[in-house]
């Protein structure tokens, strides 16, 4: 009798079928197998009872360890904290260190004050194309107004970036970047009439003075050496700003109405009485000059714009810009007009960048909360005729969402194919109700779809549908994608098609190879071509429950207490075959599959059904043609009935098959008068 000890199970290379045939080999009779059972059970209890102990003791030391890191974090966080204020700072005492080392140009320089503005101007404009590298623009009809070093601020984190030094003009902003050797490389220029100021509230130690540049380019993050600097830029960007306005270039006051037109409402009347008086030219040059004032709202209309900008009140802000595009529609003959108009559009401009850099900020939440987020600018956005732009950047957002989430799925073993066809439908769902009224952007959802079903089907294929994988995990991830697949119908979006086109090729090699390994499995084990025996009535009744479930009554085939009168082989063969016809069925759902599933099926039936006993073996003829008759009258029609009631379509092959069977009927071997069937 073979020793059974924990030793033999800690072996690398145990296998537990290989154990048992040997231990059935080995042990004579049923009482010794009976107490080698009692002796792995007794070595079952003995090291579940020791794994319970293992497990106390483990989980004791993990409330040890537990109150051990709670401590620790305590004192990280006091460190942490600490640190924190460490690096604040050491941040504020480099950036006044390095502020303070990048001087200005024209600053460096001695101007000689003797001279006219002009001609200083032109000197300050030599001067800084001496000092920038690079630079191959045209600044000598500009007006110099300031200069001066900051540093570039990562607008997401606040992290500084680089040293850049300002050069501010009445009409261009030139950008410069610090090189080690202070040296000013030329990095990029923009239009002062195309550019946004906005004041950002400071934050302690994250980015104090700080200001926020709108251009063309999107936002701009800049921080000053100080509280003053700030300021002055500040003053001096919307100096600039309002320069390109006036006729000549130096800087003067706005041209003023006359004092005696700037009266209260009260004094109304005594005006009218008054330009009664003049003469009929003068008095209709007054009202010429009152009729094409702007009115006082429209003025300052800009600066609120700004500030609703600054404060991130953007449905206000759009509401006053829609308000001052619709006068300037009504009448654009006043005094300004068209400066006006100008600022009105740059400042429409700096919002639609804001609002597109709010949109694209959501990329880093999940896809539900990024849909959320997106909202407030989606509307914004497509009220202002933004739609094409703004879809495109939800998309993008949604694309980086969507594969964040199925990596982690990947990761936890979740279901990615029903998640996936969530959130396409969740996105699709947002998408219409978003542009409703664009049908025009419904081309870059469509577009966007089928990105990403080919990404998602490359992935499926490279984690779940390798080369070996068994047909059965095959038709289960097949059949876990066609269904959410197709609820994606209800919303109107139809990718079932495509999606069967991107799984064709690969599903029908591991068709091909599922067939190969499975017609080369046949006819392995030897057959003694007996009745098969299942030792106890309640094996018999175990197997019969078991093939009830799949649709195969045996009872009409079971002879005394314990047998059947069929083949062990073959009754294996039933519950194979019926398992791959299932899995093939749903395969064939696709109609591009289904003669490939119908092939495997025929071909493994052939296989099992052609096999004869060896000449030396000496079997009943009559044995063998019952068993191969059962295969051809019972168990091929209930495998087709299967297949027909999951793919939902008729096995062509299987019928044919069928047919070709029942007109040919085996002949059995004649029999000697002296051998008897058994029973």
């Amino acid at each position: 009798m073979p020793e059974a000890s924990t030793a033999v199970f800690e072996k690398d290379n145990f296998n537990a079928e290989n154990y048992v045939k040997n231990l059935v080999q080995d042990c004579v009779g049923g009482p010794e197998l009976q107490q080698t059972k009692q002796k792995i059970q007794a070595l079952s209890e003995t090291v579940s009872s020791t794994l319970k102990k293992h497990v106390y003791e483990n989980y004791m030391q993990f409330i040890e360890t537990a109150k051990e890191i709670s401590h620790l974090e305590s004192e990280m966080y006091q460190l942490s904290h600490i640190l924190i204020e460490q690096r604040n700072l050491l941040t504020t005492l480099r950036d006044e260190s390095m502020l303070d080392d990048q001087k200005n140009i024209i600053e460096e320089q001695s101007l000689d004050p003797n001279v006219n503005e002009e001609q200083q101007n032109r000197k300050a404009i030599q001067l800084i194309k001496d000092s920038l590298i690079g630079y191959k623009g045209n600044l000598d009809d500009k007006v110099f107004i300031h200069e001066g070093g900051l540093i570039e601020l990562d607008s997401n984190d606040y992290r500084p970036i680089c040293r850049i030094h300002l050069f501010l003009f009445n009409e261009v902003l030139v950008l410069a970047k610090v090189r080690n050797e202070k040296k000013l490389e030329f990095q990029t220029e923009y239009e002062t009439k195309k550019i946004a100021v906005i004041n950002i509230k400071d934050l302690d130690g994250v980015n104090k003075n700080a200001i926020n540049v709108i251009t063309s380019d999107g936002a701009r993050m800049f921080q000053c050496i100080n509280s003053a600097a700030k300021q002055e830029w500040i003053d001096k960007f919307e100096h600039a700003i309002k320069f390109h306005q006036l006729k000549k270039p130096k800087k003067a006051p706005a041209p003023q109405p006359p004092t005696s037109l700037k009266l209260e409402t009260s004094q109304k009347m005594s005006t009218d009485n008054e330009l009664l008086t003049l003469s009929p030219t003068a008095s209709e040059m007054g009202r010429v000059i009152v009729e094409n004032l702007p009115p006082e709202w429209l003025v300052t209309a800009p600066e609120e714009i700004q500030a609703e900008i600054a404060q991130r009140h953007f449905e206000d802000c759009l509401a006053l810009l829609q308000k001052c595009e619709e006068h300037l529609a009504k009448d654009s003959t006043f005094h300004g007009a068209a400066e006006i108009g100008e600022k009105i559009k740059t400042l429409k401009s700096s919002l639609a960048s804001v609002l597109m850099h709010e949109l694209s900020n959501s990329q880093s939440r999940s896809l539900q909360a990024a849909l959320r987020s997106s909202r407030r600018p989606l509307k914004l956005l497509v009220e202002m005729e933004k739609s094409r732009e703004a879809c495109g950047i939800l998309l993008r957002v949604c694309t980086s969402a969507i594969r964040t989430s199925q990596r982690q799925a990947r990761r936890n073993n979740l279901a990615v194919s029903e998640l996936f066809f969530c959130d396409v439908a969740l996105v699709a769902s947002e998408f219409l109700r978003a542009f409703s009224a664009k049908a025009s952007c419904t081309s870059a959802l469509i577009v966007w779809c089928n990105m990403e079903l080919q990404y998602f089907a490359s992935q499926l294929i490279k984690h779940y549908l390798t080369k070996d994988t068994q047909l059965e995990m095959v038709a289960k991830v097949v059949e876990g994608v066609r269904e959410p697949c197709l609820k994606l119908r209800e919303i109107g979006l139809d990718l079932s098609y495509h999606m069967e086109g991107l799984l064709r090729s690969t599903l029908g090699q591991l068709l091909d190879e599922a067939r190969y390994r499975l017609v080369d499995s046949i006819g392995r084990t030897e057959d003694p071509w007996q009745p098969y025996n299942l030792q106890t009535k309640t094996g018999l009744r175990t197997l019969l429950k078991e093939f009830d479930v799949l649709g195969i009554d045996f009872r009409a085939y079971v002879t005394g207490d314990t047998w059947i009168n069929l083949t062990q082989a073959t009754v294996n063969f039933c519950r194979h075959l019926l398992q791959t016809t299932e899995s093939c069925a749903y395969l064939a759902k696709y109609d591009s599959l289904q003669r490939d599933a119908e092939i495997l099926i025929r071909e493994l039936f052939l296989s099992q059904h052609s096999i004869k006993p060896p000449n030396s073996l000496n079997a009943d003829m009559t044995f063998v043609a019952k068993n191969k008759t059962y295969m051809a009258e019972v168990l091929l029609p209930i495998a087709m009935n299967r297949f027909e009631r999951i793919a939902g379509k008729k096995p062509d092959l299987l019928l044919e098959l069928h047919t070709q069977l029942r007109t040919v009927p085996p002949k059995p071997k004649p029999r000697s008068v002296y051998q008897t069937d058994v029973l």
